[in-house]
Formats: structure tokens, C-alpha cells, sequence
């Protein structure tokens, strides 16, 4: 794998400006580009705080938290058009509109411009690469590199290629996430929404399913969640939860408990939003959220975060 040291973000919005803060917090050059009005401004903003998270959670800034910041923002270059964002760029992080059109025209252009055996990584949340990867140039070094929402914090990055992807620039994609402290996971089959928005679509399906049919509130279905599996879930994954279930394990897990789960499933019923749901889901929802006052949610999130990423990280959990 060819040595990186300059990175383009392309594409801003917040996933992009988390992605900025976590290459820039690992010592890279950072190239930025986004065409949306004031999208040099919010980037700098949202990069500044996402630093202050990583000092944080690294706890190993020696300078003033002040000086160090503006040191690290000085590596970072905003560019007005594509072209000079990623003409000299060693690896590429794209976080462009969920839209299959739009990435195809995004990526023709990308592979026009950038070295020739520079990685394109996708943070795609849900299209597949080969879809992707139709009118690009140097196709075999288009990769996926999805992360969960905020990357500058969560450590999960999913990675697969497309049909016309060599294996090289996968395993290269994957050992650079890895050794900047990121969790990888190589997923071996295209399937839209990855791994991990799957399963979260999965939750959501049946949280959406019992507010519509007036099962339980909006609040009960978080308050369910955060308070019980989620906080086994921020620890263990669903396999090493179910060996924990059963003092025999695994097997003796399922056996227990797959005929009551198989009853359930078989009463889970397919669930379509319409405009008529998301009145309703959303009007649910803002009355959960009144009732919490003037808290600033994300702050809260990501503070909780930060102290349970220090946790994982004592504890050596997988």
C-alpha cells in the first residue's frame, strides 16, 4: 500500500467534517470539498468541536487545548472545486447525497482527476459499490468504507468492494482503517444497507410498527431500549449476548429460546411508511422530546459516548 499522508474529504455535511476531524486528529493533510453555500464555514466549525471530543477521548494533548486545535485547523485546505480537492490526494473519503445518479456522476469525476491508484472510499449508508462503480475510471480501487454516525467517534468502519473491485485495494482499505484505531469488519456480499444499518432498519421497522399500531408511545420504546438490551448491546453484540443467555451457551440459548422468537417474528408484519405514519411517528416523538425541556440531545449523546468509548477501550472489549 502506497504511503498517505494527504486525505480528501469530499462532500462536508456532517458526515464528512466528522471524517475531517478524525484524519486531520491523526496527523494528515487534510483536502475539503463541498459545493453548498457556507460549506467552508460549518466545516471549520463542526471540525473544532469534533476536536475537542478526540482531546478528550485521547486524553494525550500536551499543548494548550487552544493552540492545538488551531495548529491541527491549519492542515486543513478548503477548495472551491473538485478538481484541486483531489488531484493530489493519497486516499479519498466520499460522503456525497444518497443518491445512485449523483454518486455516479460524483465518482466519474473523482477518477478523472485523482491519481490513478488512490483509494475511493464510499461512505454510502446503504448503495452498493458495484452500482457505484459503473463510469469510473480505475474502477478496481473503489471501495466501501461506511461508518456510523459520528466517525470521529464510533470506531465501526464496514468495507466491501464492488464487481469490478481488486482484492488488493480492500485488504489495503482495510488495514489503513485499522491502523488508525478503527474497527473494520469485511463484509463479503453486496447487499443495500450493509451490516449494520440493516440491523439498525430492523429495530426501527418494529419501534415505527408499535407506536403506529398504539402498542406503547414513542418514549416507552426508547426507554425500553436504553435501559435494557442497548445497554448490554454497548457492550457485546448480539452473538456473545445470546452465549451470555444461557449458562450452556449459545446453543442451549437458541433452543430455549427460538420457538418463543420464532412466534414473534412470525407476528412481526411488514411495515411501509407513508406520510400519514410520519406524521404520527413524528408528533410522537416531539412530544418525548418536550417533555425533556432545553437539553441539547447531541451534546448529551456524544458526552455519554466519549465516556462509554473510554470503557471499551479499559475493558479491551471486542
Amino acid at each position: 500500500m502506497k504511503q498517505i499522508k494527504k486525505v480528501a474529504i469530499v462532500g462536508t455535511g456532517v458526515i464528512g467534517a466528522s471524517w475531517a476531524a478524525f484524519y486531520l486528529n491523526k496527523g494528515f493533510l487534510v483536502n475539503a470539498f463541498d459545493p453548498a453555500p457556507d460549506a467552508e464555514v460549518n466545516l471549520r466549525n463542526r471540525v473544532q468541536t469534533y476536536l475537542l471530543d478526540l482531546i478528550e477521548l485521547d486524553q494525550a494533548c500536551d499543548k494548550d487545548t487552544v493552540d492545538h486545535v488551531a495548529d491541527t485547523l491549519k492542515k486543513l485546505v478548503f477548495f472551491n472545486n473538485l478538481i484541486d480537492a483531489v488531484k493530489d490526494a493519497d486516499f479519498i473519503q466520499e460522503n456525497g447525497p444518497e443518491r445512485i445518479d449523483l454518486k455516479q456522476d460524483l465518482y466519474a469525476q473523482i477518477t478523472q482527476n485523482c491519481p490513478e491508484d488512490t483509494i475511493v472510499a464510499s461512505s454510502s449508508s446503504g448503495l452498493k459499490i458495484s452500482d457505484i462503480q459503473n463510469n469510473c475510471l480505475h474502477p478496481e480501487r473503489i471501495v466501501l468504507g461506511h461508518p456510523f454516525n459520528p466517525p470521529h467517534l464510533l470506531p465501526l468502519v464496514e468495507i466491501i468492494g464492488g464487481e469490478k473491485t481488486d482484492q488488493r485495494y480492500i485488504k489495503d482499505a482495510f488495514d489503513f482503517y485499522q491502523k488508525l484505531g478503527k474497527k473494520p469488519i469485511l463484509i463479503h456480499k453486496e447487499v443495500k444497507g450493509h451490516v449494520a444499518n440493516r440491523l439498525q432498519s430492523a429495530i426501527w421497522r418494529e419501534a415505527f410498527y408499535l407506536v403506529s399500531e398504539g402498542v406503547c408511545s414513542a418514549e416507552d420504546i426508547d426507554i425500553a431500549i436504553s435501559n435494557g438490551p442497548g445497554l448490554r448491546w454497548a457492550i457485546f453484540g448480539p452473538y456473545l449476548n445470546m452465549q451470555l443467555a444461557n449458562q450452556q451457551g449459545f446453543k442451549a440459548a437458541m433452543h430455549h429460546l427460538g420457538g418463543p422468537m420464532s412466534e414473534w417474528w412470525a407476528d412481526m408484519h411488514a411495515y411501509t411508511l407513508s406520510e400519514e405514519k410520519i406524521e404520527l411517528l413524528s408528533a410522537e416523538t416531539e412530544k418525548f422530546i418536550n417533555k425533556l425541556g432545553d437539553k441539547d440531545l447531541q451534546s448529551l449523546r456524544d458526552t455519554a459516548l466519549l465516556d462509554i468509548l473510554k470503557m471499551r477501550k479499559k475493558l479491551d472489549l471486542p
